[in-house]
């Protein structure tokens, strides 16, 4: 079985510990939520099992193969950061030539939302445009895995929509692990809920749990998993 193995991941700044011997685990054709508080070290967790962020300790293994490093984890892993990413002064067309191989561009350049784009440079889409577009190139890449940090950050509602529709569509090919603070999504789309909380992880057995340690209030929860149905 495809899996993505993380375990003893510790990591401290200046002194204060951020993540203390973390666990977890992602399948392919698995979406993983990781909910936690601002500041509680989901994206230095995502950082670190990509392969761009030091820690004190950390064992990370991909179908077999134990990760020491980005060089490993690349061709394996691909990460979607908070900030854009891709190349600002270069066409989109272009922008899909590089970062895919040949046998997956086809499918990208013929996207009905992404054809409109493709002779525009990067720079000059909107905020929605450049997120959708880096989206949609990590889940066409050969990576098996996706590391998503705020997917829906500044995007639109038919925008949120579009990137849950084709994270879905995706699902049978690769595993994701996906943090937003527009939590509602990630409650939505995700197989199983795991909570950062003074640095520990803790796997979310019953959404009740949310309530419990601290996440959601209960007026909250109420609203939210009525919204959700």
């Amino acid at each position: 079985m495809k899996d993505l193995h993380v375990d003893s991941i510790r990591k401290c700044y200046h002194d204060k510990l951020i993540l203390s011997d973390i666990f977890l685990s992602c399948r392919k054709g698995e979406i993983v939520g990781l909910l936690g508080r601002n500041g509680s070290g989901k994206s230095t967790l995502l950082k670190i099992i990509f392969g761009i962020e030091d820690a004190e300790n950390k064992f990370v293994r991909v179908q077999g193969k134990v990760l020491k490093s980005f060089a490993d984890s690349r061709k394996l892993i691909n990460y979607l950061p908070q900030d854009n990413f891709l190349p600002k002064n270069i066409k989109v067309r272009n922008i899909i030539n590089l970062f895919l191989p040949q046998g997956k561009r086809k499918h990208l350049l013929q996207n009905v939302f992404i054809k409109p784009l493709l002779q525009k440079k990067f720079h000059v889409l909107s905020g929605g445009e450049k997120r959708i577009l880096e989206i949609l190139l990590l889940l066409n890449s050969k990576a098996d895995f996706v590391l998503l940090d705020e997917p829906f950050n500044g995007v639109s509602p038919i925008l949120r929509d579009l990137i849950i529709k084709n994270i879905k569509d995706e699902k049978s090919n690769k595993g994701f692990i996906v943090t937003d603070h527009d939590y509602e999504n990630v409650i939505t789309i995700a197989d199983r809920i795991l909570l950062l909380k003074d640095a520990s992880l803790k796997e979310i057995k019953d959404k009740r749990e949310l309530i419990k340690y601290g996440y959601l209030s209960k007026t909250t929860y109420k609203t939210v998993f009525l919204n959700l149905g």
